[in-house]
């Protein structure tokens, strides 16, 4: 008999998907202690979860992973059944390339609003040296170098109205963080600072005063004291985070940050595999209606529970640097911000994870 880790470990399923599919009647344990509640699983039952795993990473749909786990020795059954979910994935392909040709073709007639955002004009800011550090804090822990996605290989300055926001993504998370900055009340101003030459300019933020920034072309440097730091720009354009920040209205829960952090660090998890990304250990969060907010325990279930990234939430948590943050929480497919209570311009989100998958 496996127990339910050492199933997960062997079959590649994950202790959470072992319990979905026990849940949904697909793959049943061969005995569940009355008294704990703990699932076992008979040694026969390894090859058909290794089979089902096989099937989910193929996309077949649930109802056919059935038929197929029930009709296992009906070859000719089973064999109709994948022939027909690949011809869906084949039709699935062949239309999604067609969209995808059409959007290239739109964008291809489309003027990049981006664009104008370069300034052809040299800009020089000055800026807080506290102010600068504490917004790169805030938001280096989100961005990612990323081959197929170099344009998010840095940190997005964003000047406008005598300030200078930074934003940070790697698709699953986003930071922003805003400072003031005096010296440029032209257009609005956008870069993006590839992460080496970041790091580099938050490693001379080590006093305070004020430091300077200077933004020509595709160059930028910062200047603090007799030191000074300068590199290339990223040549891709950075996606428009105001509208990925338009978050519809959720319920918002304020944490004493130490402690809500230690009952992450040391609760419950749930393992989640992503094809693109991993093995990740999820926090799953519930979110009553009284508008607290608390690590869910082993085995939680129902439709108040939020599962997010735990190295994620984390690191989020520690970029806050706050004793006290806020967190707003929409239903479990809505993105989780995290804001400090006497800042909103500085915050991260966190997208969610579903938990069935």
């Amino acid at each position: 008999m496996r127990s339910i880790g050492e199933m997960a470990r062997e079959s590649g399923l994950g202790v959470s998907a072992l319990r979905f599919y026990d849940r949904a009647g697909v793959l049943v344990p061969d005995r569940v202690d009355p008294v704990s509640g703990y699932r076992w699983y008979a040694p026969g039952q390894l090859d058909e979860a290794r089979l089902l795993a096989r099937l989910r990473r193929a996309g077949m749909p649930l109802a056919d992973i059935r038929l197929v786990l029930a009709g296992w020795s009906d070859t000719d059954l089973v064999r109709q059944l994948l022939e027909a979910h690949l011809r869906r994935l084949e039709q699935g392909l062949t239309d999604a390339r067609a969209a995808f040709s059409a959007l290239r073709a739109l964008l291809d007639h489309r003027e990049n609003p981006m664009t104008s955002l370069r300034t052809d004009t040299a800009v020089r800011l000055s800026l807080s040296a506290d102010g600068l550090a504490a917004a790169l804090d805030a938001v280096r822990f989100a961005a990612r170098a990323d081959p197929e996605l170099p344009m998010l290989a840095g940190i997005h300055f964003d000047v406008e109205d005598g300030a200078m926001r930074l934003v940070a993504t790697d698709r699953y998370r986003m930071a922003v963080a805003r400072t003031a900055a005096d010296g440029h009340e032209g257009t609005r101003v956008q870069v993006t600072v590839p992460l080496p030459l970041a790091d580099a300019m938050r490693a001379l933020l080590d006093g305070k005063g004020q430091v300077r920034l200077a933004v020509d072309g595709d160059r930028v440097s910062l200047e603090t004291g007799d030191r000074q730091t300068a590199g290339q720009c990223l040549g891709h354009d950075f996606p428009d985070y105001r509208r990925l920040v338009r978050l519809p209205a959720g319920r918002r829960a304020t944490v004493d940050v130490p402690a809500f952090r230690e009952a992450v660090r040391t609760g419950p998890v749930r393992t989640h595999e992503d094809p693109d990304t991993g093995s990740h250990e999820l926090t799953v969060l519930r979110v009553p209606e009284d508008g607290s907010v608390a690590v869910a325990g082993e085995g939680a279930d129902g439709p108040d529970l939020v599962a997010v990234n735990r190295a994620f939430l984390l690191d989020a948590l520690a970029a806050g640097a706050d004793d006290r943050l806020v967190l707003e929480l929409g239903d479990p497919t809505a993105p989780l911000a995290i804001r400090r209570p006497d800042d909103e311009h500085t915050f991260s989100i966190l997208m969610p994870v579903r938990l069935e998958n």
